[in-house]
């Protein structure tokens, strides 16, 4: 399985001729190339950063294989598109072209007290590469490959440090970066290192590695 990194929470994941596609958000300026010709796509929350409704309303048009799967929230603003949008829920488990994907948690991590939480769902594909959205939540499964996030309102260093040792990945690869400079970037890269054994990959959009 290929992993090709496109800006902040954007990953896209291919093997075998399919291609998915994890939160292509606002934030991701290229995030059209990065849904095209993809058989899914997976929302962890509703946030802008993570989910563009008006460019995936577009593909649903253009492209009528296109699925796209995400929290109630996802269906209710996408509408169902004749059920190629989906709402799903922690706990459920899809074979959408040959990845096999479980769905894991409840509800983004807290900003602040006067902002409501909304459901965030993280996805296991393959028993390989976990995606967690936006939220420190601990699948109850071996993750080969985490997708940690390192900038944003609600992280914060010594809690990722803390989710790294319970979850014990083999390898972590950086996203949802954009709040953090590369100087920022590179120091939370020696922190996590140097407090967890496991060196974090940062990938530049556009970069690929093989699981």
């Amino acid at each position: 399985m290929k992993l090709t990194k496109f800006a902040h929470a954007c990953v896209v994941l291919e093997k075998d001729g399919s291609k998915i596609v994890l939160d292509p958000g606002t934030f991701t300026p290229d995030a059209k190339d990065a849904v095209s010709g993809a058989t899914a796509v997976l929302i962890t929350h509703e946030h802008f950063d993570h989910f563009d409704d008006a460019l995936l309303a577009t593909a649903l048009d253009t492209d009528r294989g296109l699925r796209v799967f995400g929290p109630q929230a996802v269906l209710d603003k996408l509408g169902s598109h004749d059920g190629r949008v989906q709402a799903v829920k922690a706990g459920d488990a899809l074979t959408v072209d040959g990845f096999n994907v479980t769905i894991h948690g409840e509800q983004h991590a807290a900003i602040h007290a006067d902002i409501p939480l909304v459901d965030n769902l993280g996805y296991l594909i393959d028993e390989t590469v976990f995606h967690p959205g936006d939220s420190y939540f601990v699948p109850r499964a071996a993750v080969d490959t985490l997708l940690l996030p390192t900038s944003g309102p609600w992280t914060k260093l010594g809690d990722a440090v803390e989710y790294v040792r319970a979850i014990k990945p083999r390898q972590m690869i950086q996203i949802h970066e954009l709040m953090l400079s590369d100087l920022g970037q590179n120091s939370t890269r020696t922190f996590l290192a140097n407090l967890t054994g496991i060196e974090e990959t940062l990938l530049l959009p556009g970069q690929s590695i093989n699981l």
